[in-house]
Formats: structure tokens, sequence, C-alpha cells
């Protein structure tokens, strides 16, 4: 029997033979993208399409290091890794989801905090999770038509990703770590559903991302922050990481935009902001932030409906006035790599390959 997943973009699927099929044979012709929502804000106009050339790995002796011999953590490989298929079964060190209930305010009048919302994140602790060890933390926001339970499931039901995270740090190929899934749904489960909405509440998630939910977590679990306060918050961002996949990319950006004194690493796929790299620039630089201060990791693929929008804002990064964004497999020697699967599509196989080689590398 095969594994039940629900896409990031809220479709239904099974995992069969290490595949993931989708009930649904039509992707709605709906790019996730806000470009043209920021268009206003940059003066920019149209997208190019196009990949971006990938960079080897290369040794100093000139040699290409394949991506399962990888022998420096920090290098990202040339190629994305496949999941191993028995990573889709259950592990023999389990970890936990746990469902985290808080309190928030109504996105879209923030700032009045007249009206009080009590929302629920679901949280992954690892295997021999303990309070005397400090962990690191992922934030994955989930796409359209989905709510905090696509990812991870629920505690009752977890979904096939706690499987590949639990295989994988008991191969050792990720550090133990906790993965926190959200929502940017509002007041309705349905909001991320209505393409518009969803774009206006991913704007806006950094609110209640930076002033509820991270306090709620690392209130709760033991990370890296040494309190809660926004100072400690701040201290400990090279512990954060923020991910997510096609509205949940923009999610990330989003995040990039506002959040860069919380958060080192960001996770894009599959979703775009802009096509205006200057502008994404001006996000480093109006911040105070230098360019060795975050690492952006992002994901996609050729037969994805958003690659050419995604590929578009990528090259505009690397091609922008000021010089930023630099490409590197190292963190060390530049702050982007973009890595792009041949064949993949806008479907959750595709978003579960991207979270499994993010985790795969951070932290490591």
């Amino acid at each position: 029997m095969g594994k039940f997943f629900k896409s990031p973009i809220g479709f239904t699927g099974i995992f069969m033979g290490g595949k993931y099929i989708l009930f649904i044979a039509v992707v709605f012709s709906i790019t996730c993208t806000a470009c043209s929502e920021q268009k206003e804000k940059t003066g920019s106009g149209g997208e190019k399409g196009g990949a971006i050339r990938k960079e080897a790995v290369v040794t100093d002796q000139g040699e290409h290091i394949e991506m399962d011999k990888k022998t420096d953590p920090s290098q990202i490989p040339e190629e994305l890794v496949q999941i191993p298929e028995d990573y889709l079964t259950p592990a023999g060190e389990q970890g936990t989801v746990e469902r985290l209930t808080y309190r928030t305010y109504e996105s879209m009048n923030y700032e009045s905090r007249e009206k009080q919302l009590t929302k629920t994140a679901y949280v992954y602790l690892p295997y021999g999770y303990s309070g005397d060890r400090k962990y690191n933390v992922f934030y994955l926001m989930h796409g359209g038509w989905s709510d905090e339970t696509t990812y991870l499931g629920t505690p009752e039901n977890p979904n096939v990703l706690v499987n590949v995270i639990d295989h994988a740090i008991q191969d050792g190929k990720m550090e133990p770590v906790i993965v926190v899934c959200p929502t940017y749904n509002n007041e309705n489960p349905d909001d991320s559903a209505d393409y518009s909405l969803a774009l206006q509440l991913t704007d806006n998630y950094h609110n209640e991302l930076v002033n509820d939910l991270i306090p709620a977590v690392e209130g709760t679990y033991s990370t890296f922050a040494e309190g809660i306060s926004p100072e400690e918050l701040e201290a400990s961002r090279n512990h954060r990481a923020f991910a997510g996949f096609s509205m949940g990319s923009v999610a990330t950006w989003h995040t990039f935009q506002y959040c860069l004194d919380y958060f080192r690493y960001f996770l894009p796929s599959s979703g775009n902001l802009t096509s205006d790299g200057a502008y994404m620039e001006s996000l480093v630089t109006d911040s105070g932030h230098k360019p060795e201060d975050f690492f952006i990791y992002a994901m996609s693929g050729t037969e994805d409906f958003a690659y050419a929008g995604f590929s578009s804002q990528i090259e505009a990064m690397l091609a922008a006035p000021d010089g930023v964004f630099n490409a590197s497999n190292d963190e060390r020697e530049g702050n982007l790599a973009y890595r792009v699967q041949e064949g993949n599509s806008h479907d959750g196989e595709a978003a579960m390959q991207y979270i499994y080689n993010g985790l795969i590398w951070i932290w490591k």
C-alpha cells in the first residue's frame, strides 16, 4: 500500500514505489508569483525565462566532487540528491509530532491588535529530544490550497516527511533539528485557496512570525535562543531557517524582506517575489545587513510552471548592480546557491525533495 501525502498545493496524492502520484491530472495554471504585486513597488517589467547555469563543486586540484562523495559538509552538491526509497517507510528511531497552540492577531489589521486569534502549528521533535540540548529550528511554510498539516501531518496521523527526516537523522545525514509547520491562513482554513488573499497574507505574515510564533516555539522548546525577547531572538539568528514551496516560497521571500534580523538561512523553491534584482539588494542594504549575514538555497524543476519566473528572480539578483548576491556552493564564499532538478514539476514529490536537500545541508 502506498503512503498518502497532501501536496503543498493542496492536492492529495499517494507515494507508490517511491513516486508521488497526484489524484488530479491538471494543475491550475496559476503561477505562484508575487511579481505583479511588486511591480508597483519596483517598476519592474516582464520576466525572462531560462535556467541558471549550475556551478560544479570543484576541489583545489580541479576535480569534480560527486554528490554522494561530498567531503566538505558545508558544500552544496552540484546536483540535488534523491530521497532513498526506504526513507518513505518508518525509521527505527522515530521523532514525534506535537501540536502547539498560540495566540496571535488578525492579519489584515495586525497592528491594531483588536482581534485576537488562536492558531496551531505542528512541531517535529527529533528522536531523543532533550531539554538539555540546544536545537536549530527549521520553519517550513505550506503553499496554496494547504494548511499547517500539509508537511508533517498531525500527531495522530503524521505524514511521510516525518519518516524521511527520521531516517536522515538516524543515518547521520542531517543534524537533529526542530521543524515547525505554521500557516499563513488567517480567519479561515481555506484562505490559502484564494490566490490574491494568499499574496496579502504572506506579505503580512512576518508580524505573526516574529511577535507570536517564534516566541511560542522557542519559549517552549530547547533552542539556541537564550530567551524570547527581540534581542535574544536576534542573537540566535544563525540557528534559524525559513523554507517554503510555491506560495510558501513567496512567504520565504517575504521573510527575507522583513526578518533578516531573525533568520540567517532561507530556502525558497518554485515561487518568486519580483524580477527586480536591485529591489532585492535594497532589502539587504536597508536592513543594515551585509552579504555575509545570510545564505539563500533556492531550488526548482524544469517542468515546473513557476520555474521561469523563479529563475528570472535568481538571475536578476545575481546580476544586480551592487553585487550583494554572490553565487556559491559554500556559504563561506558566497550567499546564494540555485539548484534545478531536471523533470521536476510543481507537486508534492518535488517539494519534499527540496526540503530533504535543504535539511541535509544546513547546519552540517
